[in-house]
């Protein structure tokens, strides 16, 4: 059984947006260059033909995944979010214990996630420990390299529009 994708709208918008591109125009790229490496001639020593199939194989695959992605998508509904408990699609503001550095999180489901944008997941482990807490709440995150990292929630905001 599939687990629920989590989603904001944008990234519902987005994954509707890649899917059409690739089912439509890189399928049709694809195609076409399957058809030109079949015009060299014996296909059974045809490099070129042996790399648009595999290349094709790779094309239908990912869009097999992005939609079951969009089959078990669960939409997070902007109005449904509050400033009192961080959940997915909160932006959190954090001020590290250690550093007195201030930085906000926004938090997202897997799909979404953009670590290089503070697009946190919610299954990551600083995602994981800021989701249920409250304002002004200290929390503990073990991350994967590196002691133990304190944050205190300093404002929670939504998100979503």
């Amino acid at each position: 059984m599939q687990k629920d994708v989590i989603l904001t709208a944008e990234g519902l918008e987005k994954l509707k947006v890649d899917l059409a591109f690739l089912s439509t125009q890189r399928r049709r790229e694809v195609a076409e260059r399957i058809k030109t490496a079949r015009d060299f001639g014996d296909i059974s020593e045809n490099a070129e033909f042996d790399d648009a199939k595999n290349e094709q194989a790779m094309l239908e695959t990912k869009i097999a995944q992005l939609e079951d992605r969009l089959r078990a998508a669960l939409v997070i509904d902007p109005s449904e979010l509050s400033t009192d408990i961080v959940r997915v699609g909160s932006v959190v503001h954090v001020k590290d214990q250690k550093t007195g550095k201030s930085v906000s999180y926004t938090i997202v489901g897997s799909a979404e996630a953009q670590p290089a944008e503070r697009k946190l997941s919610n299954e990551s482990p600083v995602g994981r420990a800021l989701l249920g807490q409250k304002r002004n709440a200290i929390v503990s995150v073990t991350v994967p390299r590196g002691p133990v990292r304190k944050f205190k929630i300093t404002k929670i905001e939504v998100g979503l529009k």
